[in-house]
């Protein structure tokens, strides 16, 4: 049983800073790695240690294996936490820093090839009676093949990419006629994202609910779940908004799904935190969907409605201790709603909308959460992800939690760059949500972009912005901070001291 002492977190923005702040209540260390655009951001700032390790595209730093072990050899770290995306879902990665003698905070190697090959993961949860949906149980051999399982479970169909995730390689075929291109076109695609081209095909569900639960799982047999989360609401196969617990749920189908999230979880030897996803169709049948083995950006709700720390669990495990819990011992208080603020325009069809952030006053007050990766005065980039933080709630219900968020989203102030906080009100003051019968096509069934209320218009933007370029200019002589980051400036240099 080991004892870690000092964590690199191998990510940036508001995960790498979520994982350091609950590192700074167990006594760790942390070691913070960074690339050039990211010198001056938050998680850089707040972290004990810090190491450069490349130019801006991922491929040149966060991506890099070999860079980040050696920041951890570098800095002494005897872990490494992955966050997610970049190489949290990478086997080679994790193998790497078992050979290097670095404890990867995360499940084995084994587990994270098996769920990560969707085929593969499809075939497991069919040995163990996991309901999967309707059609190919492994990747498509030829379109012929494909054809036959389209005509007999019928169409529409969905085609997606085996080695993939995040709506890359997926396709939603209406009729025979469109088959042959939908499936060239995934294959492409995949090929493009993954370096995969394997696909397969499922029966599209009827009125689709994204559900799905958080698993924790230890190295002494323990498998328990902290429930479950709504995450319908999404825009290009990616979520938006999520809510725990899932409102659709009777107890009955909560304690079935349950009960197959264990089971999926110790059918792959699952050690740590991970997600098993599933479907829920308008006859309230579920179908597994995919395991993301690593921690989710929609923790949050979870940690609200239980009032535990998924990080925290996630190194308690990777020391080899025991979960401190049984299942018995937790229990849904209340409820909880995520809204990702993105820098992005709901009006044009959620487009990139960077920029300098001259103005970000988050909103305060009893249960309400703001998980933040950039601060004001910083760049949104084109460079990563363009969301601005993640806002949650917590309320004694689903009602007043959704009134809370609309009150902390009313409060939010943010000026540089559009957002979908209007969308966020927009989905929360409508019907289908108000009544929680919405499901995965809320945005092409409901979304009216014309009916969201834009908080700030042109002219306070450029006032706003007028008044930074002025306080800019003030700053004394050789510490001039420009617009465009090219040189330091002197509000960063005081942050500093």
């Amino acid at each position: 049983m080991a004892e870690i002492k000092k964590i690199l977190v191998a990510n940036r923005g508001e995960i790498a800073l979520r994982v350091i702040h609950t590192c700074k209540e167990l006594g760790i260390e942390t070691v913070a790695v960074y690339s050039r655009p990211d010198a001056h951001s938050p998680h850089v700032m707040h972290a004990d240690e810090s190491v450069f390790i490349g130019e801006a595209a991922s491929s040149e730093s966060y991506l890099v294996i070999d860079k980040i072990i050696d920041a951890a050899k570098q800095t002494g770290a005897d872990a490494i936490h992955p966050g997610y995306g970049f190489l949290s879902e990478n086997a080679s990665f994790a193998e790497r820093c078992k050979k290097e003698g670095v404890i990867f905070i995360g499940p084995e190697p084994k587990a994270i090839t098996l769920m990560g090959d969707k085929t593969e993961a499809r075939e497991l949860m069919s040995q163990h009676n996991i309901p999967t949906p309707p059609g190919l149980k492994s990747e498509l051999k030829d379109i012929e093949e494909a054809r036959e399982v389209a005509d007999e479970i019928g169409y529409p169909i969905l085609v997606k990419a085996a080695a993939g995730g995040g709506g890359k390689g997926m396709r939603i075929v209406h009729k025979k006629e469109e088959f042959e291109a939908s499936i060239k076109a995934a294959k492409s695609e995949a090929k493009n994202a993954f370096g995969d081209d394997r696909i397969y095909i499922e029966k599209y569900l009827e009125e689709p609910r994204h559900v799905e639960f958080q698993i924790m799982a230890d190295t002494h047999g323990n498998v328990l779940h902290v429930f479950d989360r709504e995450c319908s609401v999404q825009r290009r196969h990616q979520k938006v908004i999520e809510e725990a617990p899932c409102a659709l749920l009777t107890d009955e189908l909560r304690a079935e799904m349950a009960e197959s999230a264990i089971k999926a979880a110790k059918a792959c030897d699952y050690v740590g935190a991970g997600t098993i996803e599933f479907l829920v169709d308008k006859h309230m049948k579920f179908y597994f969907l995919e395991m993301n083995t690593r921690l989710q950006v929609e923790h949050p709700v979870t940690e609200m409605i239980s009032g535990v720390d998924l990080v925290a669990l996630q190194i308690l495990v990777a020391e080899g201790k025991e979960l401190p819990f049984k299942q018995d011992d937790l229990e849904i208080n209340g409820h909880a709603i995520e809204c990702r603020i993105y820098a992005e325009d709901p009006a044009d069809n959620f487009l990139p909308s960077t920029g300098l952030l001259i103005k970000h006053r988050v909103p305060t007050g009893s249960g309400i959460r703001v998980d933040a990766g950039v601060e004001e005065g910083q760049q949104i980039t084109i460079n990563y992800d363009p969301m601005i933080s993640k806002l949650s709630v917590h309320g004694p219900d689903r009602e007043m939690a959704r009134k809370r968020m609309l009150r902390a989203l009313d409060e939010y102030e943010i000026a540089g760059c559009k957002t979908t906080i209007p969308f966020c009100e927009f989905t929360l003051n409508h019907p289908a949500f108000i009544e929680a019968r919405y499901d995965t096509h809320f945005v092409p069934d409901h979304f009216e972009p014309e009916k969201m209320q834009d908080k700030m218009g042109d002219q306070e933007v450029a006032a706003l912005a007028a008044s930074l370029l002025k306080g800019y200019e003030k700053e004394e002589s050789g510490s001039v901070g420009t617009l465009n980051g090219s040189s330091e400036s002197m509000w960063w240099k005081n942050r500093r001291e």
